[in-house]
């Protein structure tokens, strides 16, 4: 059977679809994407082995206004496109993981009847996911609290997919010293990059006991490795982290953003965290996933304009002085975690085609 999976924009948006391709591909189907050539996707598909076609079509949040009044414009050109794609190529199925790129698809799927299978990873869905939410075949949740925005026994959570080197981390016990793994992502962030070079004075006035892993990103990498020597603790700033799994591993307590890939990744490894949702993220969807791991005992939720070097500091140490807390927060966070979301929706895949 042949699928078109939907989407893109970023790597969030890209690499789960790939995961749940590369599982249909193992089963003997042909997946085939539909994009655009200015995302993610443009990259990490054809480098992954899959065929992709090309519509033209901007995002509708967090930009200009005459950004928005192009994409308007391009919106029904694109479902005039997709439809002559989803005509000449005939899938059983269109899988989407949202984003602006899946917009003209998945219109163009429904008016032509073929089955829409969605993956929201956030508690709040994004805008696409949203509009389309009514009409789809199967929606597939990483939170309960996105369920609303589907009809009534058409949604279940799966989780969205996520290395098995993470499942594989081991739980680790408090030792001697807090092993804090700090990550704002590949290309870093600004908040949580000031917040850690402001704590460092207080962790080295205080004594801690503690080592860093920070991946700081390009832009701030050379400074903070300069400034994180200086101040003599243990530990390492680092551009990127290669092997991130392995990060993990090593990590008492990790600080992040709350994206729905990190989420998954927290879930997956069974690992305490302190969160920092990303205020400009669409429908502010970080904070929403932020506050479900709060709820859960999985994380705690710091606000981005409330995380400076004395936060963190006093976050770590409460964690460091409450051992326990630390513990039941990395097993809440593993109660969270669905290993299979791949094969999951590669068989609602096949039972959608049917």
């Amino acid at each position: 059977m042949i699928f078109v999976m939907a989407g893109g924009g970023s790597g969030g948006h890209v690499i789960p679809s790939l995961a749940v391709a590369h599982e249909l591909r193992g089963r003997g189907h042909e997946c085939i994407f539909i994009g655009t050539r200015t995302g993610f996707e443009a990259r990490l598909v054809p480098s992954a082995g899959f065929p992709i076609e090309y519509i033209e079509i901007g995002g509708l949040k967090r930009v200009g206004i005459r950004r928005v009044f192009r994409t308007l414009f391009q919106l029904p050109i694109g479902v005039i496109h997709a439809r002559r794609m989803l005509r000449r190529l005939r899938p059983r199925a269109v899988f989407s993981m949202g984003g602006y790129a899946a917009g003209p698809v998945v219109i163009a799927a429904w008016t032509r009847g073929i089955p829409i299978v969605v993956m929201e990873p956030n508690a709040m869905p994004g805008f696409t996911n949203r509009r389309i939410g009514r009409v789809v075949k199967r929606a597939l949740l990483s939170f309960p609290e996105a369920a609303r925005f589907f009809p009534k026994g058409r949604s279940e959570v799966t989780g969205v997919p996520v290395r098995g080197a993470f499942f594989e981390i081991p739980r680790k016990e408090l030792g001697d010293s807090i092993t804090v793994l700090i990550t704002g992502g590949s290309q870093g962030s600004r908040t949580l990059n000031n917040a850690a070079r402001e704590s460092w004075k207080f962790f080295s006035e205080a004594k801690f006991p503690v080592r860093f892993i920070h991946q700081a990103g390009r832009n701030m990498h050379a400074e903070l490795a300069r400034e994180f020597a200086e101040a003599g603790l243990d530990g390492e700033v680092v551009q990127f982290i290669d092997d991130m799994p392995a990060a993990f591993t090593n990590a008492d307590l990790v600080v992040c953003r709350s994206g729905a890939g990190a989420m998954a990744e927290l879930a997956a490894a069974g690992k305490p965290s302190i969160l920092v949702p990303l205020p400009t993220a669409a429908d502010n969807h970080q904070l929403r996933n932020a506050q479900a791991f709060e709820r859960a005992g999985a994380g705690r939720l710091v606000l981005d304009g409330e995380m400076n070097g004395r936060r963190l500091f006093e976050e770590v140490k409460s964690l460091w002085d409450n051992p326990p807390a630390l513990a039941l927060m990395g097993e809440k966070a593993r109660e969270l975690a669905h290993p299979g979301a791949a094969q999951r929706a590669a068989d609602v895949m096949e039972q959608a085609a049917c």
